[in-house]
């Protein structure tokens, strides 16, 4: 028989050696620039996050940006905006390839500054100097024409709301040209105010007519366009009954607070709203914005309109894939993770935690896979019973209540091995600031993470086991270096979904993420 000692004396020690310190000064892998600059697009909302300012992302984004090549900057736009469903980050690579690659800006900007709100994200990081420039020079000058010239005067006036930049001011820098004499007029309205009610667009005369007290019709108009008006509660109401899917799921507190569901048959016709079917897919709406709306909810919300919002969680989660074999889920619960997810803003900082992402997360896989087990970590594995039955919130919630400590990303795959449990995928929902494991502080080079010896010693049991590591926060380090069984994803959108079931399935190879990053065609 062979030597035991001897060969067990071996584990590690083939393992890479890490090359990096994490956020908390552990040793840590450091991803490659194209992953830590994918990784950044997907999580990052350039506001300051437990770790990091928002000062500090941005640089490090710019900086990871001159490492790369423009195509790779250019498809991780239009991923995070199309998969991703970023605003911030994808702007800002667009800017950067306002000064590093025209013809490829040219190329992804209509997929990537695809409404009002990602059109003045641009122009305002244009304006900043930040990329290098201050104007925002020919060709972006054209492609913003261009926008409007594309859109109809409807879309465009529903996109005027918001400012610094406004969108009149965006006109006025770009001077698209009109087509007709209406959207001359329009134009004209947007940018001075002028009224030449002739020549306007029905919509406008409406409004204009709705706020001079000429007429009682409510005019189809953003419902934020009516919100410095006296409406009444009736008033209220018909905003409500006329609004989208999207609106409405926004809005819930504004209509609580203006008394919109005490008119008779209004909290029923909303909770049906939000609970269609067909909508919720319209809408393409994915988990985390729904989790947004009922974290976020008021007590003046009613209970049946919570529960359509949980209902439409089920629809949206409804995609979420079977993966064969054991599963692990292993959602990290430590004092980090009850930051906001997409970090602190004055006057906007979400109400959703990075923990409340990866108790939904988790509860969502639970759901489509029941025979999976959940092992909540912080400084060691929390015990949690989770009825794969109950709704995706009611779990998620269960899991964010648990109590909290330091990060020991080792912990639920020591509790593994001690079990001499068996399985095909161990998948960690983290911030990857792992410190309570670490050998030692602020050095690097000769040392093996705990998690990555943990992990051996896992698949020493299970062979054809896989490992993935979804980081929701943007810090470009990892517990677990990129190999063949592991793969590192940053996101919270129901994209990461798919990628974590193909590569589960042995249907994608090394540098699992960063391949579907770079099939994205231009």
């Amino acid at each position: 028989m062979a030597n035991k000692n001897l060969f067990k004396s071996t584990i590690g020690k083939l393992l890479p050696a890490t090359d990096s310190v994490n956020q908390e000064r552990a040793p840590a892998y450091a991803l490659s620039p194209k992953h830590r600059l994918a990784q950044y697009a997907a999580t990052g909302c350039l506001s300051a996050t437990f770790y990091a300012t928002a000062e500090e992302q941005l640089a490090t984004v710019l900086e990871l940006c001159r490492e790369v090549e423009p195509e790779f900057i250019a498809k991780t736009a239009v991923y995070a905006r199309e998969r991703g469903r970023m605003k911030d980050m994808p702007a800002l690579l667009c800017a950067v390839l306002s000064v590093r690659d025209r013809a490829l800006l040219a190329q992804v900007f209509s997929r990537v500054i695809d409404n009002g709100k990602m059109l003045r994200n641009f122009v305002q990081i244009m304006r900043s100097g930040v990329v290098g420039r201050k104007s925002l020079g020919t060709a972006p000058k054209r492609f913003v024409r261009e926008w409007f010239e594309t859109r109809d005067v409807e879309s465009i006036f529903a996109a005027s709301i918001g400012q610094s930049p406004s969108l009149a001011d965006i006109l006025k820098m770009v001077h698209p040209k009109p087509k007709d004499a209406m959207r001359e007029a329009f134009y004209g309205y947007l940018v001075k105010g002028a009224i030449e009610r002739e020549a306007l667009p029905e919509f406008v005369k409406s409004f204009e007519a709705f706020k001079a007290g000429e007429s009682l019709e409510m005019p189809p108009v953003p419902f934020q366009m009516l919100t410095a008006l006296p409406l009444s509660t009736e008033e209220w109401a018909q905003v409500a009954r006329t609004a989208s899917w999207t609106m409405t799921r926004m809005n819930l507190n504004t209509f609580a607070r203006h008394k919109v569901f005490e008119v008779e048959g209004m909290t029923e016709l909303i909770a049906a709203r939000l609970r269609d079917e067909k909508l919720v897919k319209r809408a393409k709406c994915f988990p985390y914005a729904l989790m947004t709306a009922y974290v976020s909810t008021d007590e003046g919300v009613p209970r049946k309109v919570r529960a359509a919002l949980q209902d439409a969680m089920e629809i949206a989660i409804a995609n979420v894939p079977k993966i064969e074999g054991k599963v692990y889920v292993l959602p990290d619960i430590s004092g980090s993770m009850h930051s906001p997810v997409t970090g602190y803003r004055v006057g906007a900082t979400t109400a959703v935690r990075c923990i409340d992402v990866a108790s939904l997360v988790a509860a969502s896989i639970l759901r489509h896979n029941p025979d999976a087990e959940v092992i909540p970590f912080e400084s060691n594995v929390v015990k949690v019973d989770l009825n794969p039955r109950d709704s995706v919130m009611t779990n998620a919630e269960k899991l964010a209540r648990l109590p909290c400590g330091g990060t020991n990303c080792s912990a639920p795959l020591r509790h593994l091995n001690k079990l001499n449990a068996k399985g095909d995928l161990v998948f960690y929902i983290s911030d990857n600031e792992s410190w309570l494991d670490a050998p030692s502080y602020g050095q690097f080079g000769g040392s093996r993470t705990e998690t990555m010896q943990a992990w051996e010693r896992f698949k020493n049991r299970n062979p054809q086991a896989r490992m993935v590591c979804l980081d929701i926060q943007p810090y470009g380090t990892t517990q677990a270096a990129e190999r063949q069984d592991i793969m590192n994803i940053g996101g919270f959108s129901d994209a990461v979904f798919d990628v974590v079931a193909d590569f589960a399935a042995g249907r994608s190879t090394r540098e699992h993420w960063l391949n579907a990053v770079e099939a994205i065609e231009l």
